[in-house]
């Protein structure tokens, strides 16, 4: 968790001093408070994902990008056993682990979640384009998609416009865990 708190710190103040922003107007265009981008920055906190998505949205910006050095572009095999999957961000109740980040070449990242018992999110639209793959692993998985919660279950699978409003919950006893594949219909790194 410490390697992607200072990898975030370093890339947040980095796309911040490229744009030119201050920690105000950083603040404004993610809707995330100054005081809170300041800490991230300090490698003070360990921002929710909701956090995270916000501050990506808002530097047009892929979630993995804040979290990961970007593949070798020459490698086209990338072989990731286990052992050496990124640490997972768990701080609210759904840790997620990038498998594979963004890189413009694909216009595609993916993640394992988590989602413990009774965990609900309702997430914000990412940017404008954004379509969501998710194949649920184990367990069961609620998405709210068009207004409506679908309920899916192990092996279920569902492709939807990220770009609008969406949420996941699990109100079962046990963990639910499922990919998600996140395609970005153009360039996200300006």
């Amino acid at each position: 968790m410490q390697e992607i708190n200072l990898y975030l710190a370093t890339t947040l103040k980095m796309l911040r001093q490229e744009k030119g922003w201050s920690l105000d107007k950083a603040a404004r265009e993610t809707g995330v408070s100054k005081a809170m981008l300041g800490q991230i920055e300090r490698g003070e906190s360990s921002p929710t994902i909701a956090t995270m998505w916000k501050i990506s949205k808002g530097f047009h910006q892929s979630l993995s990008s804040l979290l990961e050095p970007p593949a070798d572009e020459n490698s086209h095999t990338i072989i990731r056993p286990p052992s050496a999957q990124p640490t997972s961000l768990a701080n609210d109740g759904a840790p997620i682990a990038p498998i594979f980040p963004y890189e413009e070449r694909f216009g595609f990242e993916m993640f394992e979640l988590t989602l413990l018992p009774g965990y609900e999110r309702l997430s914000e639209p990412h940017i404008q384009g954004v379509t969501e793959h998710v194949v649920v692993l184990r367990g069961e998985l609620e998405l709210l998609v068009d207004g409506e919660w679908i309920r899916l279950t192990k092996g279920a699978s569902v492709r939807f416009a990220g770009d609008t409003p969406h949420g996941y919950r699990n109100r079962s006893q046990a963990p639910t865990v499922f990919h998600n594949i996140l395609h970005y219909a153009r360039k996200v790194h300006d």
